[in-house]
């Protein structure tokens, strides 16, 4: 038997997922019609996630993402492992090669940035923290696919094909799967220009110590710069901090 209190809760909690980049503000009206909800409902769970300060009120009756959300924003950078145990060893990356240094993960279908080390002459980069990246372009996103189950794979292969036609890759199964098992058995994958056109990266996954991927440690910089660096000396350096990160997190 379905509980309807879990039922109302999750669809209440399903308010926040319409804000994106591309709509920040929504009014109870347009709540009520993209969930399929009566508009007493709908301004009920407004008020509700705006008492606890997960939205807030603008002008014209809108609603953006409240202060809450910063908060705990601020308390999951606090509880992280990779941060709490990777942070200074990427700073000494850092120092060592002079690019970007950048963490990533992957939550359910979403691929996100959860931290930044800046080197001496930043990357511009369209993402960060927060900002969901393609699954499918780039470094961080393919050796952290590469180390995925076959099963949670070919899962993200049947619910995203457009994405991963439009990034060019196979869209047959087969084709597909040993596209990744390539990248898993190199331990590394280096993006010239793929999703971004003015920046390279090269990156490596990691791991739970010897277990599952659980992100990636990418080190960035611009194309330019790139081509002039000894990739072959560039690649171990970032492969030995990734493996210091994952044999302390256990």
């Amino acid at each position: 038997m379905i509980d309807k209190s879990d039922s109302s809760l999750s669809r209440m909690l399903s308010v926040l997922d319409l804000f994106s980049d591309q709509r920040l503000h929504w009014n109870a009206e347009d709540i009520s019609e993209q969930l399929d909800v009566s508009l007493p409902t709908s301004y009920r769970y407004l008020k509700t996630l705006s008492d606890a300060g997960l939205l807030q009120r603008g002008s014209n009756a809108m609603f953006t993402l409240g202060p809450r959300i910063i908060v705990l924003d601020h308390y999951i950078r606090q509880a992280d492992p990779v941060l709490q145990c990777g942070i200074p060893l990427m700073k000494e990356l850092v120092l060592q090669t002079g690019f970007d240094c950048v963490v990533s993960s992957l939550r359910g279908d979403q691929l996100l940035d959860t931290y930044r080390e800046f080197g001496s002459t930043p990357a511009n980069l369209s993402y960060g923290r927060g900002r969901p990246r393609p699954l499918f372009k780039g470094g961080a996103p393919k050796v952290i696919l590469a180390g995925l189950p076959t099963t949670q794979l070919h899962k993200l292969f049947d619910s995203h094909l457009a994405e991963i036609a439009e990034a060019g890759l196979p869209i047959n199964w087969a084709d597909f799967r040993r596209y990744y098992s390539q990248i898993r058995k190199s331990g590394f994958y280096f993006s010239n220009g793929e999703l971004e056109t003015n920046l390279a990266a090269i990156a490596v996954p990691l791991h739970q110590g010897e277990g599952e991927v659980i992100g990636a440690l990418a080190l960035v910089t611009t194309v330019n710069r790139m081509a002039v660096i000894d990739q072959s000396k560039l690649t171990p350096l970032i492969q030995r901090v990734a493996s210091e990160i994952s044999a302390r997190l256990v």
